[in-house]
């Protein structure tokens, strides 16, 4: 994948964000992200990474184990994805939205994120609620 090449040799990459298993943080088509190389990401990290059969995600890092990384989507409730550390490609490090830059990094984005993981007991009915507020505004496509 040329991203990934673009990564390694040291290259910030601004994406348009596809899907939304990273909802309510990355909504599809509206937001963009822009990451860079992973030489350094832990638990809460926002990462591209390549999963067998050659496929790339968006996830954040659930659980690090040894050299497995634990992968889910924001927006998913059960469903991770397990790939190598050799296998993460970049980093994310902002997201662009309505053009405002928001550095994913402080430490406001960064207890939002904690607060969303253990908020996953209930998080089924907070994206239920969150996807029907954005498809009544016209927000979010499916």
């Amino acid at each position: 994948m040329e991203i990934s090449r673009m990564l390694r040799n040291g290259n910030t990459v601004t994406l348009r964000a596809k899907g939304n298993s990273m909802l309510p943080f990355i909504v599809e088509e509206r937001d963009c992200v822009v990451l860079q190389k992973a030489e350094e990401f832990a638990v809460g990290s926002i990462v591209l990474a390549c999963l067998p059969g050659n496929r790339y995600v968006l996830h954040r890092v659930y659980e690090m184990k040894g050299n497995c990384i634990v992968l889910m989507g924001d927006g998913n409730l059960h469903a991770t994805e397990c790939c190598r550390r050799e296998d993460v490609a970049g980093v994310m490090v902002k997201r662009v939205r309505d053009g405002r830059v928001i550095d994913i990094t402080s430490s406001s984005e960064r207890f939002k994120a904690a607060l969303w993981r253990r908020l996953l007991p209930v998080r089924h009915y907070l994206l239920f609620v969150y996807r029907g507020w954005m498809r009544q505004n016209g927000k979010l496509k499916k």
